[in-house]
C-alpha cells in the first residue's frame, strides 16, 4: 500500500480540486475515505487470508465499497451539494485502490470484488509498497516509502493544486 500520508494528499487535492467552499467536514471526510481501505488490515488479526475477498487490498479497494461508502456519507453529512459530496468522496476513496495498484509490493487490488475476485495492478509500479506497522514504518525502509511518495504523489498533487490556483487567478 501507499501510506497513510499519500493517501491523504490525494483525498486533500480532490476536495480543494472539486469543490473548494466546501466546510472542513467534507475535507475530513475525504482525508478519512482515502486512508479508509486499509482499515481492512484487521483481517489479518481475524485470521482471514490476504487473497480472501475480505482480505488486505479486497473489497475495501474495490469500486462497489468506495461506491457504497460514497453514497452513505452523502446521504448522511452531505445535507447540501450532495453531487459535490458523493464525487468527493467516492473519488477519494476509489484513488486508495488506484494508487496501491501502482506499489511495488502485495497480492494486487480487487477493484471487481463481489463481481470478480481477481487482483490487479498497474503497469506503472514505481510507488514502493509501505510498510505494515509503525514501528516497520519508522525505518529506512518507511523513509523510502515517504520519498517515492513525495515524487509520485505529493510533487504531482501539489502541480496540480498550483495550477488550480493559477487558473483561479484569471478568472
Amino acid at each position: 500500500m501507499a501510506s497513510i500520508f499519500g493517501h491523504g494528499v490525494v483525498g486533500f487535492t480532490i476536495t480543494k480540486l472539486i469543490d473548494n467552499k466546501q466546510t472542513k467536514w467534507l475535507l475530513l471526510a475525504a482525508i478519512f475515505s482515502a486512508i479508509l481501505p486499509d482499515f481492512d488490515v484487521i483481517a489479518f488479526k481475524l485470521g482471514i487470508a490476504y487473497q480472501h475477498p475480505l482480505g488486505h487490498r479486497g473489497f475495501t479497494h474495490s469500486i462497489l465499497f468506495a461506491l457504497l461508502w460514497a453514497l452513505v456519507l452523502m446521504f448522511t453529512m452531505g445535507k447540501k451539494n450532495k453531487l459535490i459530496w458523493f464525487s468527493v468522496i467516492f473519488l477519494s476513496t476509489l484513488s486508495h485502490g488506484i494508487f496501491d495498484a501502482m506499489t511495488s509490493g502485495g497480492l494486487g487490488v480487487g477493484f471487481f470484488i463481489p463481481f470478480n475476485n481477481d487482483r490487479f495492478f498497474f503497469s506503472f509500479r514505481e510507488i514502493l509498497v509501505s510498510p505494515l506497522g509503525i514501528k516497520k514504518f519508522f525505518s529506512a525502509w518507511g523513509m523510502q516509502v515517504i520519498l517515492s511518495e513525495i515524487k509520485y504523489i505529493v510533487f504531482p498533487s501539489l502541480l496540480i493544486l498550483l495550477i488550480l490556483g493559477t487558473l483561479k487567478k484569471f478568472k
